[in-house]
């Protein structure tokens, strides 16, 4: 049986600025899941499976004009998804059939994320549980410490270009497994 792993991109509510009623900046505990951008795929990058699982935000629930376009992710599609504790649910039961080993994404933001949301809702998808692979760390390995190391760089790097929509987040999640053959798992 192959070994799966989970690849995950989450887009959260942003501001190009303060967070909208307070003197700051965004922190993890401002922002809330918009977007779980999943992939299951193989160690040699073969996509399995993709899903984008759209979440409607409850805190602060108009998106700013910066998000979306950011993101591509409009106010009506949030306002018609479900709540985050109703898609950790059904991202656990697409997820099922899988079971993948570990669960990856392109830094250490994602994991900060869900663990702030766990917080706020007393509820994480199961996967959380798995190890997690900082792709983006993985991929700098043996390669020069200044390089640049954002996702685009990356796949430059190799002579692919971005597919899809930079910042969503299931085109970013197909983009991390274009790279898997050159990431030391």
């Amino acid at each position: 049986m192959t070994k799966h792993l989970l690849i995950v991109d989450l887009e959260a509510t942003c501001w190009d600025g303060d967070v909208p009623g307070l003197n700051r900046r965004q922190t993890f505990e401002d922002m809330e899941v918009i977007e779980f951008g999943c992939v299951v795929a193989e160690p040699d990058g073969t996509v399995v499976d993709a899903q984008s699982f759209l979440v409607r935000p409850v805190l602060r629930p108009q998106l700013s004009a910066f998000c979306t376009e950011l993101t591509g992710i409009t106010q009506q599609q949030v306002a018609v998804a479900p709540v985050y504790a109703e898609v950790v649910l059904a991202v656990d039961a697409w997820l099922a059939k899988y079971q993948p080993v570990c669960w990856a994404s392109w830094g250490e933001y994602d994991r900060r994320q869900l663990e702030a949301e766990q917080q706020r809702h007393g509820c994480a998808p199961k996967f959380l549980a798995l190890p997690h692979k900082n792709l983006k760390q993985l991929w700098r390995e043996g390669r020069a410490a200044k390089r640049r190391s954002g996702l685009q760089a990356a796949l430059a790097f190799h002579g692919l270009v971005f597919e899809g929509r930079y910042h969503r987040g299931i085109d970013d999640a197909r983009n991390m497994a274009r790279l898997l053959p050159w990431i030391p798992l």
